[in-house]
């Protein structure tokens, strides 16, 4: 992709509208929660496993995660989180017990209190670890990519200068698409470069439509930030003895690898997994070996019960 390409997509970013006619171009499904439409895929039968992306990037992110769950039997379902992808983009504060609520809801219609594998990545791990508390006895297993909440996160300036009201709006919305953009794109050290476009393209096209930067920020304020909230799920993760297997890139940026020390102190039961070389994508960069590991920590939960 060129920059003149690149830079055609950014600006595109928040000028449509996002309803129902402009829904029915994409693929997937929609559902009506309460706190507005969701969209969502499912897939499969037997064990189900629900996958909650992170804070910027919707659901295409777990492609290679989907289709391979889905082939080893699984019912699997991926779904927008609020203001991302094709899903609503409500008001309020955008925190963990905000979406927690989301998953809740969602899992009920879909999988009417079944019981369920939950796989987070970034923020989604912070939504997941808080859902498990809110809703205790509803994860079997839970499984974290490169997770964000620990309060051991040194912010970077930008992000705690977007934190402040006023000002930090201003910033937000003018250097957003730009960042969020670029910046996930430039985790992605082992894909190719038609993969790379793909992700490129496919995240821009969800930053069409207006509503995606106010929810943004109000999860960066309310959820990335918000640390201490955060921890308080990890720590219910723990008291709870659910099982956990983390999954880290050591180069990366995003949320970086340090953070790892302060998730096995709170969470001594995780079996963590370190890749050398990749950055925050890696469940995009080479989902064939996320799903080795994976499977082989599932087939081996299995035959534990």
């Amino acid at each position: 992709m060129t920059k003149s390409e690149l830079k055609s997509l950014i600006k595109a970013g928040e000028t449509l509208e996002l309803n129902d006619e402009a829904r029915k171009k994409y693929s997937g499904s929609y559902i009506e929660l309460p706190q507005g439409m969701t969209h969502y895929e499912m897939t499969g039968s037997g064990e189900a496993v629900v996958l909650v992306h992170g804070y910027s990037t919707p659901y295409f992110v777990y492609d290679k995660l989907y289709a391979r769950f889905a082939q080893l039997g699984y019912k699997v379902i991926r779904y927008d989180l609020y203001g991302r992808g094709f899903s609503d983009r409500p008001g309020g504060k955008h925190d963990q017990a905000f979406f927690a609520t989301q998953l809740k809801e969602l899992t009920d219609k879909l999988l009417e209190g079944e019981k369920f594998i939950l796989v987070g990545t970034s923020m989604g791990c912070a939504v997941s670890a808080y859902f498990c508390k809110m809703f205790p006895g509803r994860v079997k297993q839970l499984i974290l990519l490169a997770p964000a909440g620990m309060d051991t996160f040194k912010a970077p300036f930008y992000m705690k200068l977007c934190a402040v009201k006023g000002v930090g709006g201003f910033i937000f919305n003018l250097i957003g698409d730009r960042a969020l953009i670029g910046g996930t794109t430039g985790e992605l050290y082992h894909c190719s470069e038609e993969e790379k476009d793909y992700y490129t393209r496919n995240f821009a096209e969800s930053c069409k439509y207006k509503g995606y930067l106010k929810c943004t920020l109000s999860s960066l304020r309310y959820t990335i930030l918000n640390t201490a909230k955060s921890m308080e799920g990890y720590r219910a993760v723990a008291e709870q003895g659910l099982p956990v297997l983390a999954i880290w890139g050591d180069i990366d940026k995003t949320m970086p690898y340090y953070q790892h020390e302060r998730l096995l102190e709170t969470c001594p039961q995780t079996e963590l997994h370190t890749f050398e070389g990749f950055g925050h994508m890696f469940l995009f960069d080479d989902g064939k070996k996320t799903m080795e590991v994976i499977e082989d920590y599932l087939d081996r939960c299995r035959e534990e019960n």
